[in-house]
């Protein structure tokens, strides 16, 4: 009889996921959803010749050189690799891959929301509700501002800010964006391209942020780009909260050089940033741009996927490194 491989898994999985997995894996689930830290993390991997981790796993530098020589693939239930220190992993010898494509509409929803949210004070709103003190109304009460017609600057023309445009045209929004590469005419759709960020800034109404974050991409939202959109903007956040210097952030909210902010990363996940949640003119969630069934599905499939084309002898679809 074949040895099945053995996969450790570092945190709950959807059920159908859960289910193939123990159909072809040894498989070592995390049924308490447990975080794992490093230590228990590299104790764990003994014996696994793979792990399917989240992006609440950190692989970094001393990790990998932690893991056991029994590893051979990482087979992330993400998108964004930032938590993976990909040249420790190379060095070792341990494929990587991701979940392309099947969080984009997710994700993309959630940054609607989270514009419609942050422009309309939906949290102010809200909180006003639960806790019994709406007392009044008259026409200064509340006021927000229009995402309708407003010009919606895009950081990351991937697969996720093409949806996200495609979605606020139904506003009838004028797109624009910035990426490492122009976009075919096609696929632009009419949205006016910006070959650097300080160009893209002053024509922003509302940010959305939809690039990975890498080593070049850290704190890319400065206090001085920040300084460059227009007065009372709105910025949305669905990517890595390490793109964003949250200091620079909080003084432009303060300040009124921004009217609000939507986000749903954090510099420090889970948790937050607590002095950002103080403050009124924000709309937050807690990264949960993937947080559908049919999505967190989407993933695990993708990611065993990955994991069976390893184990049959092909390279994985969406090998990474």
């Amino acid at each position: 009889m074949t040895t099945k491989p053995t996969v450790l898994v570092t945190r709950k999985l959807p059920d159908a996921v859960e289910d193939r997995l123990k159909r072809d894996y040894e498989v070592r689930l995390n049924p308490d959803d447990a975080l794992y830290s490093p230590d228990e993390l590299v104790d764990l991997a003994e014996g696994a010749d793979a792990i399917l981790p989240c992006h609440t796993e950190h692989f970094s530098g001393d990790v990998v050189q932690r893991l056991p020589d029994n590893v051979k693939i990482v087979a992330n239930f993400s998108v964004g690799v930032d938590h993976c220190d990909l040249e420790a992993l190379g060095k070792r010898g341990i494929i990587v891959t991701n979940t392309p494509d099947v969080l984009s509409d997710a994700t993309a929803e959630i940054a609607i929301l989270l514009m419609l949210g942050a422009a309309r004070r939906a949290s102010e709103g809200e909180r006003m509700m639960r806790d019994g003190s709406w007392r009044n109304w008259s026409p200064s009460f509340m006021v927000g501002s229009a995402i309708t017609r407003k010009r919606l600057g895009i950081i990351g023309m991937g697969r996720v800010g093409q949806i996200v445009a495609k979605r606020a045209r139904g506003f009838e929004m004028e797109i624009h964006y910035c990426n490492r590469n122009r976009l075919p005419e096609a696929n632009e759709q009419e949205a006016v391209y910006h070959n650097s960020i300080e160009s893209l800034l002053p024509v922003s109404d509302i940010l959305s942020l939809n690039c990975p974050s890498t080593p070049e991409t850290v704190s890319l939202l400065s206090a001085e780009r920040i300084a460059l959109l227009p007065d009372r903007a709105i910025i949305i956040n669905t990517a890595r909260g390490a793109l964003v210097d949250e200091n620079a952030l909080m003084d432009a909210l303060k300040s009124g050089k921004l009217a609000s902010a939507g986000l749903d990363v954090y510099r420090t996940e889970p948790g937050g940033n607590h002095d950002i949640s103080a403050l009124p003119n924000t709309f937050l969630l807690p990264h949960i741009g993937s947080a559908t069934m049919e999505t967190r599905n989407a993933m695990g499939f993708r990611a065993l996927d990955n994991l069976d084309a390893y184990f049959a002898g092909k390279e994985p679809k969406d090998r990474v490194a």
